[in-house]
């Protein structure tokens, strides 16, 4: 089986040692991601819009994969304060609504006070 990695150009990757994805064989295990837009380094001051990033950020590292968020088995959500979560579900239905991964929440301190969410996903590709 392939084991390969996916990077998404992040400074935490390197800074941290870590990989946005690692596939191996149909297995995509996509990091915990949060709602930076890589490409600016810009976050969003509300959850509803981290959320929303979080979501494109690992849709990019599943394409780079060639799977799709139709193959996310399994998701976790990580927010600080858990209060906020229902902000998030008009987000999350938007995009796992039809999907439905088995999924958890978990109330946890984040890297950075700026980050209201965390969304780690594992995928199985589909020949």
């Amino acid at each position: 089986m392939d084991r390969y990695l996916i990077s998404s150009g992040s400074i935490f990757e390197e800074q941290m040692g870590y990989s946005r994805a690692v596939v191996d064989g149909n297995w995509i295990f996509v990091s915990g991601t949060t709602g930076f837009d890589y490409g600016t380094m810009t976050i969003s001051d509300d959850i509803a819009g981290q959320t929303e990033q979080c979501l494109k950020n690992i849709q990019s590292a599943l394409q780079e994969a060639n799977a799709r968020l139709e193959d996310v088995v399994r998701v976790m959500y990580i927010l600080p304060d858990a209060k906020e979560f229902p902000a998030c579900w008009p987000i999350l239905r938007k995009y796992f609504g039809a999907i439905r991964p088995a999924a958890t929440m978990i109330a946890a301190g984040l890297a950075d006070p700026k980050m209201k969410i965390e969304i780690e996903v594992t995928a199985l590709r589909r020949d």
